[in-house]
């Protein structure tokens, strides 16, 4: 499906919450939505790919990376992992890299930029925890979208006008 964040909040302006503009679209899905799944982590992106391994149909996966321009916390093979398993996209408050493939999956993919480092493993994060970044909290359970015009969050999924 595709959302157009416009749209959106238009039709319930006191419903969402919108991101400061700071992500890129690299993603092959110009537009994603779903229920939000939550990662926060540093530098390591161990619970990111035990989560794309599991089930995430509806789902996106919003990563606090906090913010990190030092290494990615997403590449391809993950990416395509998160496409095999029904991810609709992955939100990263931090770097991804191999761009060119990623821009090539079935997956909605937004970060603050692209790094060719890939993180260390150390088994560090934490899972489905309230984050915020970007002026926006993300909530587990709640949802978000995002386009090329931007991102936003609400309690509630929202139906895109017609």
């Amino acid at each position: 499906m595709e959302y157009l964040t416009p749209d959106l909040c238009d039709e319930y302006p006191h419903l969402v919450r919108v991101l400061e503009p700071m992500m890129n679209n690299y993603g092959g899905r110009s537009s994603f939505g779903g229920q939000i799944v939550t990662i926060k982590c540093f530098e390591d992106n161990s619970l990111v790919r035990e989560q794309v391994a599991l089930n995430g149909k509806g789902k996106v996966l919003v990563v606090d990376a906090g913010g990190s321009l030092r290494r990615a916390c997403l590449g391809d093979m993950l990416a395509e992992k998160a496409v095999a398993n029904g991810w609709e996209g992955v939100l990263m408050y931090g770097c991804i890299r191999d761009v060119d493939a990623i821009g090539d999956l079935d997956l909605g993919v937004q970060a603050l930029g692209t790094h060719p480092m890939k993180t260390e493993k150390k088994g560090v994060g934490e899972l489905n925890i309230e984050v915020t970044f970007g002026g926006v909290t993300f909530k587990p359970g709640e949802y978000v979208y995002a386009d090329n015009n931007g991102v936003i969050a609400a309690a509630e999924k929202l139906d895109q006008p017609s």
